[in-house]
């Protein structure tokens, strides 16, 4: 009898099992389908599920982490394939877009170029004071003050004011020089996109209103932008 009664919950406890593991078999057999027509989520919640509803079924559980790693791949191959497509559209976006550009480099001793429009390349803006935008070969958006005078102001930083008063300013600027030129003193800080206060953004979002530039440094110095140096924002802020 007591035999009988062990063989009778054996037999139970394997039904049970039996039971759990076909229930089990169900989600993971949706989890399957969801990952085989793309729907990643839906096959990763189904395979979540079973180790909730059913922690005895040891297989399925076991199924479910091969098909959870398949998901998984599967889903940062899609990623990568995105990437790429992005990254062809955007490098076609910009061959478009360079011809509207001069690249500027002296190859005797720059390893990379910067991008500006016509009207900012260094020809053109002999003994001026300006705020000059670029962005290199390698995608960098940068801007440069350059102070040209007939004294030193050691400006590090620059601010611009819209004349409703609202105003941006540079942080102070860990790439300057300054130099003379038969008697011109002449000064450039640099700041790269993100390191500029928002002030690139600030002058392409304002292109069309007159901008004042005050140089911050030891002797004050203020100038107005021209037309062709916002718009050159602008232009630049897009590339």
């Amino acid at each position: 009898m007591k035999k009988t009664i062990i063989l009778a919950c054996l037999c139970g406890t394997l039904i049970a099992c039996e039971n759990v593991e076909k229930k089990a078999a169900l989600k993971l057999a949706e989890a399957r389908a969801a990952f085989e027509v793309g729907n990643f989520n839906e096959a990763k919640m189904q395979i979540d599920s079973i180790k909730v509803l059913y922690p005895k079924a040891f297989e399925t559980r076991r199924q479910g982490i091969h098909l959870m790693q398949e998901v998984e791949l599967k889903e940062q191959q899609k990623t990568l394939e995105y990437l790429d497509s992005m990254l062809t559209m955007k490098q076609q976006e910009f061959e478009t877009m360079k011809n509207r550009f001069v690249l500027e480099k002296d190859t005797a001793y720059q390893r990379i170029g910067h991008y500006l429009v016509p009207a900012q390349v260094i020809e053109r803006n002999l003994h001026r004071s300006f705020l000059r935008f670029q962005t290199d070969e390698t995608g960098i958006v940068s801007l440069t003050s350059i102070y040209c005078g007939s004294y030193n102001i050691h400006h590090t930083a620059v601010k611009v004011t819209a004349p409703d008063g609202n105003f941006t300013e540079t942080s102070v600027s860990h790439d300057s020089y300054e130099t003379t030129d038969l008697g011109e003193h002449i000064e450039k800080a640099d700041y790269k996109l993100g390191e500029d206060g928002g002030l690139i953004a600030f002058v392409a979002a304002n292109k069309d209103k007159n901008l004042r530039v005050d140089y911050l440094g030891e002797r004050p110095y203020t100038t107005h932008m021209m037309p062709a140096d916002r718009q050159a924002a602008a232009d630049i802020y897009e590339l």
